[in-house]
């Protein structure tokens, strides 16, 4: 399956460290999820970003993607300076953009 546009622009802006590209791929009143701690709008996600995201250099590379019930599972390959290895993202898109992103 070909990657949706808000997931690929969201893993550009990432390895290419483009914070606003990163977080215009989200809805104003988006919700992200990592692995329990919850973030709610662009705001919120920005403090993520910089603490877990492009701020500590991250790199992602989508090792599969599969489509269920209007979600999107990838599973993803990190490095840089925080969290290495393997998680499972989903994504939920409005459109062309991400609406709820949960990191597990």
């Amino acid at each position: 399956m070909d990657t949706p546009d808000p997931i690929r622009r969201f893993v550009e802006a990432t390895n290419v460290g483009d914070t606003e590209a990163f977080l215009s791929t989200f809805t104003d009143d988006a919700f992200l999820s990592d692995w329990g701690r919850s973030f709610h709008g662009r705001e919120k996600i920005a403090d993520w970003n910089q603490s877990d995201n492009i701020g500590v250099q991250s790199n992602l590379r989508i090792i599969r993607i599969a489509e269920r019930d209007g979600v999107y599972h990838a599973r993803v390959a990190v490095t840089g300076n925080g969290f290495n290895g393997e998680g499972d993202m989903a994504f939920t898109l409005d459109d062309d953009r991400i609406a709820s992103l949960v990191i597990s």
